[in-house]
């Protein structure tokens, strides 16, 4: 017999629904009936489907005065058999589960059940022992440039091509804010460096010495980072230039300041 486990919150209930009935890849309506169907919860009416997910879980929590329902449905929902062709999806879906659940001292294994894990207090302490990139990420509020070129290999785990399509997303933002062609330290010298007058993506006024060593700090900085990330990443294999996490971290860290920087600079056409 199963042992009974002890009501959950309902903050932490639907933080779970929250996970696994996001609006844009979640469960969809369908599948949350039919999970809800193979472990025994009786469907309660909601306003969205991650509600009703919410709903009808702490309606069977209380009635059972267990959470061993909420349990189930997360062991049901994160089976790795539904996962065999989306596997990029089990782990994002379990990373942010176990973003949730180490504050309950539980997370999800590789297995897809629930095991007993740390316990959390923090933000920073659930993002370091849910042991995911990309809540660590979220935390330091990583550009959404940067997110939007490397997040399928962030959730395939390889840091290495996660860097060097990261980098890759300066370049194309200058080429898109200036209509320019090149490529590498010669794109950042016709768009970046300030030369004999302003750059044409200019991050201050160039009015002053400051200003252009500022402007020219970051497109050496740029430059730096093609060298340093792109550069050799596309030539020497993947066996020769291991890149983890930490190293990941850091550069995406500082591409999204650049990022940042590019969000508020003048175009010269």
């Amino acid at each position: 017999m199963t042992a009974k486990i002890a009501p959950w919150a309902p903050t932490a209930v639907a933080a779970i629904a929250g996970v696994l009935g996001a609006t844009d890849d979640g469960l969809t309506g369908r599948e949350i009936d039919d999970l809800l169907a193979a472990v025994n919860v009786p469907p309660v009416e909601g306003s969205s489907k991650r509600d009703r997910l919410t709903q009808s879980l702490l309606a069977r929590q209380a009635r059972d005065q267990a959470a061993n329902c909420v349990v189930a449905f997360i062991r049901e929902a994160m089976a790795p058999v539904r996962y065999a062709q989306r596997p990029a999806v089990f782990s994002r879906r379990r990373d942010d589960l176990n973003e949730v659940l180490v504050h309950l001292g539980l997370r999800v294994t590789e297995a897809g059940q629930v095991a007993r894990g740390p316990v959390a207090a923090t933000l920073s302490e659930a993002a370091r022992h849910a042991s995911s990139l990309r809540a660590e990420l979220r935390r330091r509020e990583t550009h959404p440039e940067v997110l939007r070129y490397c997040t399928e290999e962030i959730l395939a785990k390889n840091a290495f091509h996660a860097s060097l399509e990261a980098v890759k997303s300066v370049a194309d933002r200058l080429r898109a804010m200036t209509g320019e062609q090149l490529d590498g330290a010669r794109l950042v010298d016709a768009v970046l460096m300030p030369g004999s007058g302003i750059a044409r993506v200019a991050v201050n006024t160039g009015s002053t010495p400051t200003e252009l060593d500022e402007q020219k700090g970051l497109a050496n900085l740029v430059k730096g980072l093609f060298s340093m990330f792109r550069n050799p990443a596309a030539h020497d294999p993947r066996l020769h230039r291991p890149v983890g996490d930490a190293e990941l971290l850091e550069l995406l860290t500082t591409l999204s300041m650049v990022h940042r920087r590019l969000d508020h600079a003048r175009i010269r056409r």
